[in-house]
């Protein structure tokens, strides 16, 4: 076989090749199941406890919280942050068409459930999604059993991040503890005694 048939052949295979990648990326964006695809992969990124949240010392200064942030619970019932006055909050934003927000999810359920009936720290999901149904039925799919909300207002400018997922702390006394834009993980041992310090704080 001649260079130049060699050549073509070759040619010929990475075209295929391309042709497949293409033809799979295309049918999972058309499907809808890039999203889940994209999430997997990168909940197996957050597996290796490399994209962790920066923990702040609990003796720094902070920001007060705004606290004029309008959401509903799954009933309907519309209420404030001001409602968790006294508890520390553990607020993100997530949508379910965002893919690092369902890669990060299952580390926030594990630490959720290692809270448990702590009454002093409470977990605040709001859902960005146009239908709330699509949020509800994403956490009962995969036995979630955390508190979800949506939107009613307008986000005040504290809360006008750009990105998703992004997680707040605010302190019992309403400080601005912290401020995460992206996917990290949260189940690990520093990030839950960091919760629990502010706790008894």
């Amino acid at each position: 076989m001649s260079d130049k048939e060699t050549k073509a052949k070759k040619r010929k295979r990475a075209l295929i090749e391309w042709g497949v990648i293409i033809g799979v990326v295309v049918f999972l964006y058309a499907t809808g199941l890039h999203t889940p695809v994209i999430g997997t992969l990168q909940k197996g990124l957050l597996a290796t406890g490399l994209i962790k949240p920066s923990i702040p010392s609990v003796t720094d200064t902070f920001p007060e919280a705004n606290r004029d942030f309008y959401m509903a619970d799954e009933n309907g019932t519309v209420i404030s942050l001001e409602y968790f006055d006294g508890n520390v909050v553990f607020m993100n934003i997530w949508a379910t068409w965002c893919p690092p927000c369902i890669a990060e999810m299952p580390s926030i359920n594990k630490l959720y459930q290692q809270f448990g009936e702590n009454d002093n720290v409470k977990f605040v999901l709001v859902s960005m999604d146009d239908e709330f149904d699509k949020a509800k039925q994403f956490m009962e799919k995969r036995g979630f059993d955390m508190p979800i909300y949506h939107f009613r207002t307008k986000v005040p400018g504290t809360y006008e991040s750009s990105v998703i997922p992004t997680t707040y702390i605010i302190s019992a006394d309403g400080k601005l503890m912290m401020e995460k834009q992206g996917l990290a993980k949260y189940d690990t041992p520093e990030f839950e005694q960091f919760l629990r310090d502010l706790s008894e704080i």
